[in-house]
């Protein structure tokens, strides 16, 4: 007789917006624990308002993340909570619920 395999539920997904006020950048890109930092870096696109955004799905948790603005990194100056990381810095933390 064959073995029934339980299959996982599916975690749900939050969409999750990121903003950054930068009218004066010519591109700004988010990067995290969620994009491999700089391995897979999300693009992000500029409002009318010259704000930067892009919309994440993320599971819940939480998740450390920066942002590149024209290839410099910036914390995100909206966030309250940040963390100290390897390099001297600080990183954003952004908490899924």
């Amino acid at each position: 007789m064959a073995k029934k395999v339980k299959s996982k539920p599916a975690i749900e997904k939050n969409e999750q917006t990121f903003t950054l006020n930068a009218p004066a950048a010519q591109s700004v890109e988010l990067v995290g624990d969620f994009t491999d930092w700089q391995e897979h870096p999300i693009s992000m696109e500029l409002n009318a308002d010259g704000a930067w955004q892009a919309t994440v799905p993320l599971e819940p948790g939480e998740y450390n993340y920066l942002f590149l603005v024209d290839g410099v990194w910036c914390d995100d100056p909206e966030c309250s909570l940040q963390l100290p990381n390897p390099y001297g810095g600080r990183n954003s933390v952004r908490q899924v619920a």
